[in-house]
């Protein structure tokens, strides 16, 4: 099973290209009921304290059928950690954050920290705001097709990432090792159809991003 959560920040929704269907569950996570109604997206739960929740009153503006969980302000996990929480709980096995990715420093880091969390369980994660898209993989490879966004970057998430190979980019790695200290694969462009990226000992996150309008 797919579950969506949507969180705050801004969102691209023209750029986004990851949308429910079928029997996927949609969260929203405070603010993101926002996002999620940018979108056009309904919305099955809706979770959070509410401190940014527009006029902070949930039960009054969203429809009967939104299932709300009320968490105090003062707790030990974010609004968006518990939701994907939820998505577990209810047996998903691929989750598509939207948003997350702008604002506050603290939330975007700590959101990037949730898919290398969810890889460590073997569920399949991303997280997109339309401008930015972004995936976390360990001692693995992964194939990625061209799509809309023009810079492909290779982000180490350990002290010390190695053999490190990408091929089907305009600059490609050869048994590279990445360091958590000095970033150089970094606005990388995929050249053909797709690229692929193999990572022998080590975590990174694969960033697709655009220029802002």
């Amino acid at each position: 099973m797919r579950a969506f959560v949507f969180t705050g920040g801004k969102i691209y929704p023209e750029f986004i290209t990851e949308h429910p269907s079928g029997d996927d569950i949609v969260i929203a996570a405070d603010s993101g009921y926002e996002n999620a109604r940018l979108t056009a997206t309904s919305v099955s739960h809706l979770v959070g304290d509410f401190d940014s929740f527009p006029g902070g009153d949930p039960e009054s503006a969203v429809p009967r059928s939104v299932e709300i969980l009320r968490v105090p302000a003062e707790k030990d996990a974010t609004d968006t950690q518990i939701a994907v929480s939820i998505a577990l709980e209810k047996g998903a096995e691929e989750i598509v954050i939207i948003g997350g990715l702008s604002g506050r420093l603290d939330h975007t880091l700590s959101n990037l920290a949730i898919l290398e969390s969810l890889a460590e369980s073997h569920v399949h994660a991303v997280i997109t705001d339309g401008q930015s898209r972004a995936r976390f993989i360990r001692s693995t490879s992964y194939l990625i097709a061209r799509t809309q966004y023009r810079y492909l970057s290779l982000i180490a998430a350990d002290e010390t990432v190695k053999g490190v190979s990408l091929d089907g980019c305009k600059y490609p790695l050869k048994n590279a090792k990445l360091s958590r200290s000095f970033q150089y694969a970094v606005s990388n462009e995929i050249t053909g159809n797709c690229a692929l990226i193999s990572v022998k000992k080590g975590g990174i996150y694969i960033i697709e991003s655009r220029d802002a309008e």
